[in-house]
């Protein structure tokens, strides 16, 4: 096994220092992230204006909302044979030309988003088109996180791991919260007629761009130290890494499986279905929801960040057992409390977003979950198989018992804690009994 690795917590303090090498590689890697995680939610956030651009103007306007966001479901189901193909590259060509695509990937269509001619120029290849893009989009989202991860945290120096993990989850994190700025900049900017005819357009050219800017930087970075001591010792998988996956890690791939469910709940259900709900729920006025949205997304950033990096001196079994019951508070704080106190859900939705910590340990365990000959293919296929399964019925689940009590979500969200809870606790056991006289490697 290669020895570049993550380190223990007693780790000398030199080595924990990061080198300018190590920080360029963490901003570059953070900020391709982010505007690939822009990219992605921005379609969502347009989703409206997108119907009227791309289907006929005969249907009615629920049925023309409901197509647009059927696209941008389209994503998600691509995300997983995306993110496997992807990971069986980055396993035995590198872990570079997988990382630099991926971003490519993303900024072309989204460039060609904001380029294309509506329905009334193409007709039915309008929509056709739109949902091809779209899918790229998600092929290129289904390889970008586990990607990442796995390229800063073969980068980092002994007992900074957890630290720049953090820092790339909170990139991508962040790419939410850059998304949400931009469509309000864009309202504040421009007249409401603006927008619906034309301005919807620049943030998709905006963060194609980018996008490929961001591509560019990336082709700078240098090849992850693990991968080119495996390729120097001929140890890179020469069979199908997914198929040593499930012959030799498959209790692996079902503990990272059930943290990542934990990860898409505090996501979907206190990030991303919270504005919606509120005004449901409690009729608060959607200015506020969105004030609450971008409070809850900095918080969540901020919180992955810290907690990654303390589980380079802590226990992940013993953060798992504080962060756990963390967001089971927040949930219930958030959806229990607004309707007690009036005109208070930023608040309530900022300590949610604070409580969302358990989100950083997520990486970091599945990391040590998978040994490097297989360690991309091992983090993309659990993270893809959790975000297709729980990321598209989660909306449906919580929707469906929403009407029977106003609690559901928390209670959805804290059996989720659970079962990561255990996840973690079972995967980091059954890791340390594996190689009980070394560091836990990355």
């Amino acid at each position: 096994m290669p020895s570049s690795s993550v380190s223990s917590p007693a780790a000398t303090a030199s080595s924990r220092v990061l080198s300018f090498s190590q920080i360029r590689i963490l901003v570059l890697a953070s900020l391709g992230g982010a505007l690939e995680f822009y990219d992605f939610v921005i379609f969502a956030f347009l989703a409206k204006l997108i119907a009227l651009h791309f289907f006929p103007a005969s249907q009615a306007a629920w049925l023309r909302q409901t197509e647009a966001f059927g696209l941008f479901g389209a994503g998600y189901l691509a995300r997983p044979l995306g993110g496997i193909i992807m990971a069986h590259f980055g396993d035995i060509a590198g872990r570079k030309k997988v990382f630099t695509f991926s971003v490519l990937l993303m900024a072309l269509p989204t460039l060609m988003m904001g380029l294309l001619p509506g329905y009334e120029t193409l007709g039915p290849g309008a929509p056709l088109i739109l949902l091809l893009l779209r899918m790229a989009q998600g092929a290129a989202i289904g390889g970008e996180a586990p990607g990442g991860w796995v390229f800063v945290a073969e980068h980092a120096p002994p007992g900074r791991v957890g630290l720049a993990t953090g820092l790339l989850t909170g990139g991508l994190t962040g790419g939410i919260l850059l998304g949400s700025l931009v469509i309000l900049a864009l309202n504040a900017a421009l007249s409401p007629a603006a927008v619906s005819d034309w301005g919807w357009r620049l943030p998709f050219i905006i963060g194609g761009i980018f996008g490929i800017g961001a591509m560019i930087l990336r082709r700078w970075l240098d090849e992850t130290p693990v991968f080119r001591e495996m390729h120097q010792r001929a140890e890179t998988a020469s069979s199908l890494p997914a198929a040593i996956l499930l012959r030799d890690h498959r209790f692996s791939i079902l503990c990272s499986v059930l943290t990542t469910w934990t990860l898409t709940a505090a996501i979907v259900v206190l990030i991303l279905m919270m504005p919606p709900l509120m005004q449901s729920l409690h009729h608060i006025p959607p200015s506020e929801t969105m004030l609450a949205s971008l409070v809850a997304t900095f918080c969540l950033t901020v919180s992955v960040v810290s907690v990654s990096a303390l589980t380079d001196s802590i226990s992940l079994s013993v953060m798992s057992l504080v962060c756990g019951p963390l967001l089971a508070v927040g949930a219930f704080a958030l959806y229990s409390l607004p309707a007690q106190f009036p005109h208070s859900l930023p608040v309530w939705a900022g300590l949610a977003g604070l409580c969302c910590g358990f989100v950083g340990l997520v990486p970091v365990g599945m990391l040590r979950a998978f040994p490097p000959m297989v360690r991309f293919s091992g983090v993309s296929l659990a993270y893809n198989i959790a975000y297709a399964l729980f990321g598209g019925l989660t909306p449906a689940i919580i929707s469906a018992i929403t009407p029977y009590t106003p609690l559901a979500p928390a209670f959805y969200v804290t059996l989720a804690a659970v079962a990561g809870c255990a996840g973690l606790w079972l995967m980091n056991n059954h890791r340390q009994r594996q190689m009980p006289s070394e560091a836990l490697p990355v």
